[in-house]
């Protein structure tokens, strides 16, 4: 068998992922001076990343992104196409295709909650302002203070909490899958 290919088991994890990050789209809502939105996909990004391997989670976001792109209303309020995907908050999403993979890489061998989180909010979240505030400095003409005030600030706490839920998350769906 070809050591590239996924097993049944893998394949219907990266699918589940990827529905669970549809789904989770649309718990969202907007900030009325940001065009980046409040959403549930950043607790879905790290609860993939905790559940997958490296490899699996760059899969799964990338059939994610690839939904939106072509058309499925799968984005952050049912949003969908290239204009969402390379625009002012396409930073966001472009970048998790290398951020999640990496948190799932430094999540270590065993469930541990505190590990998780730590990885989520060190590396995942910081990692996921600079894609956004990147793409929102070069298609906005905004300055770099006003992208952390428009990309960062107001999602601190959110996220901080989505990190933990995610990692209490992946802990538990971890447990149950036997990688205690």
């Amino acid at each position: 068998m070809n050591e590239q290919a996924f097993s049944a088991r893998s394949m219907t994890k990266i699918a589940l992922c990827v529905a669970l990050l549809c789904v989770s789209a649309y718990l969202s809502f907007p900030l009325p001076f940001t065009p980046g939105m409040v959403t549930a996909l950043t607790l879905a990004l790290g609860v993939a990343a905790f559940v997958l391997t490296p490899r699996e989670t760059f899969f799964a976001v990338a059939v994610y992104l690839l939904l939106g792109l072509c058309g499925l209303p799968v984005y952050a309020a049912g949003a969908s196409g290239p204009g969402k995907l390379f625009g002012p908050v396409g930073g966001f999403m472009l970048v998790w295709l290398v951020v999640y993979p990496l948190v799932s890489a430094l999540k270590g061998a065993s469930p541990n909650f505190r590990r998780y989180a730590l990885v989520d909010i060190v590396v995942g979240m910081p990692l996921t302002y600079l894609g956004g505030m990147a793409s929102m400095i070069l298609l906005m003409d905004i300055t770099p203070w006003q992208a952390v005030m428009m990309a960062v600030v107001p999602f601190i706490p959110g996220d901080i909490i989505k990190c933990c839920a995610a990692a209490a998350l992946g802990v538990h769906v971890n447990t149950m899958l036997g990688h205690a």
